[in-house]
């Protein structure tokens, strides 16, 4: 089994924070997003997978290190491939050419998930969905009683389904996607000048390959400032009964209201943090009342009283009652 994971986009609607980080990098819950997509899906298999590809767009030797790092300390063998023009999702899957080989995975890397299932991987392909009440903003399926697609719609303006495709992908032949994704650059089948994998499907459905359905519990989305803040708090609700707390962290007259992930090297003085509050390491809280927020590393906040918020790495923030969004080595005083 192999895991692709596209993440080339410069995540624009993250923005400051993408300015210095991928978005699949930004942590929740003490971890990178993209950490917790392949911990969760891992937890979809029987066996560990052979190999994580990621596809990303010349991030620099830092951020390429980071995700070489996460696969190495899971065990798995890690490759960094690139996607140097935004020629859309059939086309970033085809840069780890040399990846789509046997099982894979395509799990794109802004989304996380709950599920209770394992792949059954003699399929020939799963698509992973969730119910949404609003199926207009989605690509969505058809299925029959068998949970076998009959049809994929994309962003319908009618009611067809509110079974929405998630964004991750199970492949049983990782050689004949490949040649589906070829097909599609080879001919110059584009839709608004991108090459999109949703074509590919349907080629691949009109030759008989059969797609199935499994839905996950939970569908966490972190496309954006909010989105991210949620399922920062969504996390550590589910991981609430494990170690949240480093150690190292220290507590000065100051309340921590649980679930709350506080990082190694963390000071908080004469504050009440959380619930829904993560502190990345080295940073220090002073004189703050904090709720629903992410707090990354190496930052001072002092006179805050912050809710709903994202504080990015180095950050010097002295302030008052602020809804906030603000991106790495910023002075807000």
């Amino acid at each position: 089994m192999k895991i692709i994971i596209p993440m080339a986009g410069i995540g624009k609607r993250m923005r400051p924070h993408t300015l210095t980080i991928p978005k699949p990098l930004i942590p929740v819950a003490g971890k990178p997003i993209v950490q917790h997509l392949v911990e969760s899906l891992i937890h979809s298999f029987d066996t560990l997978p052979d190999e994580i590809a990621f596809i990303t767009g010349n991030f620099g030797e830092e951020s390429e290190k980071k995700l070489l790092d996460i696969s190495h300390n899971l065990g798995i063998k890690g490759n960094i491939y690139y996607q140097h023009q935004a020629l859309g999702t059939a086309h970033a899957i085809l840069c780890a050419e040399a990846s789509l080989t046997g099982n894979v995975i395509v799990a794109f890397a802004d989304t996380l998930f709950k599920a209770g299932f394992k792949i059954d991987t003699q399929k020939d392909s799963i698509i992973w969905t969730h119910k949404v009440a609003d199926p207009s903003s989605f690509g969505v399926v058809t299925t029959d009683d068998n949970h076998k697609i009959t049809r994929f719609v994309e962003k319908p303006k009618d009611f067809v389904s509110d079974e929405a495709i998630i964004g991750i992908y199970y492949f049983k032949d990782g050689d004949n996607l490949r040649k589906e994704l070829q097909f599609l650059v080879d001919n110059n089948q584009m839709k608004s000048g991108e090459y999109q994998l949703t074509d590919a499907l349907e080629n691949m459905m009109n030759k008989n390959i059969g797609f199935y359905t499994q839905q996950v519990d939970e569908w966490l989305d972190c496309g954006n400032k909010d989105a991210t803040v949620y399922t920062n708090q969504r996390i550590l609700e589910l991981l609430k009964e494990t170690k949240l707390i480093a150690d190292t962290a220290l507590l000065k007259n100051s309340v921590v209201k649980p679930p709350c992930y506080i990082g190694e090297n963390v000071l908080i003085e004469d504050a009440v943090i959380g619930p829904h509050v993560s502190i990345g390491k080295n940073t220090h809280i002073k004189n703050s009342i904090i709720t629903n927020s992410i707090i990354q590393e190496d930052s001072l906040i002092t006179d805050a009283n912050l809710d709903n918020s994202m504080i990015g790495n180095h950050v010097e923030y002295k302030g008052k009652l602020y809804e906030l969004s603000i991106g790495d080595y910023t002075t807000f005083c």
